[in-house]
């Protein structure tokens, strides 16, 4: 919700692998305990051979504001899929997305920082307690 894409992203996953899969990816999560570990979302999510390729795209759309086209593997097991290809889906999503507050940078290219920002070390979020 902070990219202010949330949205646009939604629809734009749902246009691409289709309402019933996006359907069976989202119950699959919800099905996780609300104290689920990262082991078990990589079972039941990111290492399943239908939904893993699925959801590390979608975790790189939200940091790179990029989809990129599912693995040649994926499609020969599940089918292409017509929208499915590296694209920029909302140009202006680029500036806004995650990955340049994640690494303590601004997007290459946009948002510049100053003259002789460069010269600068990045500057860091901080992790949260439950995440250490």
């Amino acid at each position: 919700m902070g990219t202010g894409y949330a949205r646009r992203y939604f629809e734009t996953i749902e246009r691409i692998i289709g309402h019933d899969l996006l359907h069976r990816l989202l119950e699959t999560f919800s099905a996780l305990p609300s104290a689920s570990t990262d082991k078990a979302l990589k079972a039941a999510i990111l290492n399943h051979p239908e939904f893993g390729p699925i959801a590390r795209n979608i975790i790189k759309l939200w940091y790179t504001a990029t989809w990129f086209q599912l693995p040649p593997t994926w499609r020969e097991n599940f089918g292409a899929l017509h929208e499915d290809r590296t694209f920029v889906p909302y140009p202006y999503a680029y500036t806004e997305s995650l990955l340049g507050p994640a690494v303590g940078a601004h997007p290459a290219g946009a948002k510049p920082t100053g003259h002789q920002s460069w010269t600068l070390p990045p500057v860091f979020l901080p992790i949260p307690p439950e995440c250490e």
